[in-house]
């Protein structure tokens, strides 16, 4: 156990409490002008000025605060929301596991909600996008159980190569069930092919207070997981030595990534990479400390999305991108560069 320890002393990155809190006040101040951000750019720009006056005296005759208070702001909160809570759900796959490349769509829990999600519309004709959050968590749930006993299969038990390889095979199947029902069915197709290539605009502040209690939720008990998944993450002989209880530990885990991943699919759909990338950002600010890596994910997960979400809309004059387009432009290349990386090592 000491040498596992001591091997494990090199991958931590010194950082002095002051200068991380002084990171974290940095990454707040950051998300803050990326939210001011969102709400003034889009198709019609709006000045600051007017964006500052809508959020601290609205007035419903103008038609620059009404633009503000009913599109953008509910836009800019669910996307640093949904950012948040993408990038938080990949760093506890990529600690509960130990591998680099685990994220909540790599794994296939973003394509178990998904099918959650059109199984639902073809089979039950739910058209609201409150009902899609119920159908997305069972999803999320049921792949990762899945995902999970599967990578369990054999001896060693469940290793980070046979997870993500589940987690591949999943994926797989998964999107051909879902691209099968859109085939066989138009109606569906044209009630979700938005949805399914991840966006967060249409969506307002009523969708967002339904399913954020499940986010915040998740959220929450991820932060109060920190330590616990820093200790796992050296290897679950290392955990039991400390005296940790790793099953527990593990479900709970698992409980806030479905959480995260289910509620946040259902809000926006799924948008890749977003819980691939951030982690290893934190993880090059902070070192290895989950302690650390989780609150600056939720922040830095946040500022991304948004500033992804600005993008999406600026890009092409005459037609919105939906931002999971955009966080896979971004993404895919780091991918490649991790799975290379990898390869080497």
């Amino acid at each position: 156990m000491i040498s596992s320890l001591r091997a494990a002393r090199p991958l931590h990155i010194a950082r002095s409490r002051p200068v991380l809190l002084l990171g974290l006040l940095v990454c707040l101040v950051l998300l803050g002008f990326a939210m001011m951000a969102s709400i003034a750019f889009g198709s019609a720009d709006i000045a600051p000025a007017d964006v500052w006056a809508a959020l601290v005296a609205y007035d419903p005759s103008s038609m620059e605060h009404l633009i503000i208070r009913t599109l953008r702001l509910p836009r800019a909160v669910i996307a640093a929301l949904v950012g948040a809570s993408l990038a938080v759900a990949g760093a506890l796959m990529q600690g509960l596991t130990r591998n680099p490349l685990a994220d909540p769509h790599i794994l296939g829990i973003e394509n178990g909600a998904s099918l959650g999600v059109v199984t639902a519309v073809f089979f039950l004709n739910i058209s609201s996008l409150r009902m899609y959050a119920l159908y997305a968590f069972s999803g999320a749930a049921v792949t990762a159980m899945a995902v999970y006993a599967l990578g369990s299969l054999g001896r060693g038990g469940p290793t980070p190569l046979k997870i993500t390889v589940a987690g591949a095979i999943f994926t797989a199947l998964l999107t051909s069930l879902t691209t099968g029902i859109l085939i066989l069915n138009q109606r569906t197709l044209e009630e979700v092919r938005f949805w399914l290539a991840g966006s967060v605009a249409g969506r307002d502040l009523s969708l967002l207070l339904q399913v954020a209690p499940y986010l915040l939720v998740g959220l929450v008990l991820a932060l109060a997981l920190g330590r616990q998944i820093t200790t796992i993450s050296l290897g679950d002989d290392v955990a039991r030595g400390l005296g940790q209880r790793t099953g527990w530990v593990k479900g709970l885990v698992a409980i806030a990534t479905v959480l995260l991943a289910g509620g946040a699919v259902a809000v926006a759909g799924p948008i890749g990479f977003v819980g691939l990338v951030i982690p290893h950002i934190t993880r090059f600010l902070v070192g290895q400390d989950y302690r650390w890596i989780l609150p600056y994910a939720t922040l830095v997960g946040a500022i991304f999305l948004v500033l992804c979400d600005v993008l999406a809309r600026l890009v092409l004059s005459s037609f919105e991108l939906p931002v999971g387009i955009v966080t896979a432009l971004v993404g895919g290349p780091v991918f490649v560069y991790l799975v290379r990386w990898r390869v080497k090592r």
